[in-house]
């Protein structure tokens, strides 16, 4: 028995494109619902993780950003097909950039919604804030079915309710505290500029995908830059939406992924 299991995943419909779909730090695979139906009805085949630690994936004895993608690429040479394309977003997106480092041969292709090439040092004013925002309601006390809906709504354009931004915030509610908090930290190490050399030498196909109203998780011009230094990479900013735009707006989401995917794969 290997010392070093997949984490868990499910695979949805069939054909030789496959895509990959990598949570953020706060989530797990079950959130992608409207995603997973619309591939799957246009021919695609998606597989959905839960990143270590997530859902019932095994905690690693250190979960970092590289650790994950190191698990990722495992997952994409036990399930891929002759085309592998990994929609990563937040943390998922920092995941997906790592994988295809590691396996440039077996991604073909990025979507990266609301995250960015390295998240600017642990040290920072914004840095500092930014775990505190997230992390402080444990430090006193609270547990994450206690305060994460509010935090995942202030994420989010507070107008909009639908069913697919409930599962958002029911997934989140169902979290283990240990997970967030490591992922909030792997977060802050995560410096993946390095990437994006590489990325340009194989002439990868990125879209990158941010949200108008994102100001504290993955603004639109850090998302819009991250582009710009990708050779082969298109950027859309969603409008109207914030951090979870595929939940908030999932027809538009699925509009760009899919023709992004059919343009381009």
């Amino acid at each position: 028995m290997s010392t070093n299991p997949l984490p868990d995943y499910s695979v949805h419909g069939h054909g030789d494109t496959t895509l990959f779909l990598l949570h953020g730090a706060f989530g797990a695979k079950e959130y992608w619902r409207a995603q997973i139906q619309a591939a799957t009805a246009t021919g695609y085949r998606v597989v959905a993780w839960d990143a270590p630690g997530y859902g019932i994936s095994p905690m690693p004895p250190s979960f970092s950003i590289e650790a994950a993608a190191e698990r990722c690429v495992a997952l994409i040479r036990a399930t891929g097909t002759d085309c592998n394309i990994v929609l990563g977003h937040s943390m998922g997106g920092m995941i997906a950039q790592r994988t295809f480092d590691y396996a440039p041969q077996a991604v073909h292709g990025l979507i990266l919604s609301a995250t960015s090439a390295a998240f600017g040092g642990k040290g920072g004013e914004w840095q500092q804030k930014f775990v505190a925002d997230r992390v402080a309601p444990l430090d006193a006390g609270q547990t994450i079915p206690e305060y994460a809906p509010k935090m995942i709504r202030r994420m989010m354009n507070p107008s909009i309710q639908s069913a697919t931004v409930d599962l958002v915030i029911d997934t989140v509610s169902l979290m283990r505290e240990e997970t967030f908090r490591a992922a909030i930290q792997a977060i802050t190490e995560f410096e993946g500029r390095d990437i994006i050399p590489k990325m340009n030498e194989h002439r990868l196909p990125v879209l990158c995908v941010a949200g108008e109203l994102d100001l504290s998780a993955a603004p639109p011009q850090v998302m819009q830059k991250l582009a710009y230094k990708i050779s082969d990479a298109e950027f859309a900013c969603m409008q109207g939406v914030g951090h979870f735009g595929w939940a908030e707006a999932p027809d538009k989401f699925n509009h760009l992924m899919l023709d992004f995917m059919k343009r381009r794969f």
